[in-house]
């Protein structure tokens, strides 16, 4: 779905469970949403987070006309990027190699956590820094560093639309009592989105809310940690 005088723009939202992996279990309860986001007029497109069934999403994507060529992924948790999690084994990156040969992107400190969680080789990913910009045809995607959640935790601002991950969602933020979480680093992460534009919309890492992404007005009013955290 393109914006309004930006029909180059290819985004796409996915939701686990019900636009893929329709029969795992597992992504029918994480409500994960996988994003598409890519070049209309040269075909091109990145998969952020694709984990669950990178196969079907590579289908997806390629049912409209877009070639996959690279992975953005905000951290290393298992359902975003795969690996073991409860004793479930869930397809990610690994899998998608072996469909696509395709760089994955990841902020550096993340590198050595999603090379243990996933057992992709460190050559296979492209290490960020904050600011970075990947562009995918002529589409500039912008990627910011928002450590918290994890140490590597980052989110994609791409023309008006900020893609979350788990460190800011419509109703709350990331968890910061896991391996690699710090509670400070969450709050400076969520200061620096908190001014982030009013217009820009927040596409989140998961469907925790009814709603899949509102603007950050609305965000910034309704949602509890700029508040209880931020007290803005």
């Amino acid at each position: 779905m393109a914006e309004p005088n930006d029909d180059r723009l290819y985004f796409r939202q996915l939701l686990s469970g019900r636009d893929f992996a329709t029969d795992d279990q597992i992504a029918q309860q994480m409500v994960n949403f996988v994003y598409a986001i890519g070049d209309r007029s040269t075909g091109e497109c990145v998969l952020v987070d694709p984990a669950y069934d990178p196969s079907g999403l590579v289908d997806a994507v390629e049912a409209d006309g877009m070639t996959v060529t690279g992975v953005l992924a905000t951290h290393y948790h298992p359902d975003h990027v795969g690996g073991s999690m409860m004793g479930y084994s869930i397809d990610g990156i690994g899998g998608l190699l072996e469909r696509v040969s395709c760089p994955i992107h990841v902020q550096r400190d993340e590198v050595p956590w999603v090379t243990r969680t996933t057992g992709v080789d460190e050559a296979q990913l492209v290490a960020h820094d904050s600011g970075d910009v990947v562009t995918v045809g002529d589409v500039e995607i912008q990627l910011v560093h928002t450590p918290g959640h994890t140490p590597g935790s980052q989110c994609f601002l791409v023309r008006n639309k900020l893609v979350s991950g788990d460190t800011l969602f419509l109703d709350g933020c990331g968890r910061t009592d896991l391996p690699g979480s710090d509670p400070q680093l969450m709050v400076e992460s969520l200061k620096r989105l908190s001014k982030v534009d009013d217009d820009v919309v927040l596409y989140p890492g998961h469907r925790y809310s009814l709603a899949s992404s509102a603007g950050m007005a609305q965000v910034k009013q309704s949602n509890w940690v700029f508040d209880q955290i931020l007290g803005t």
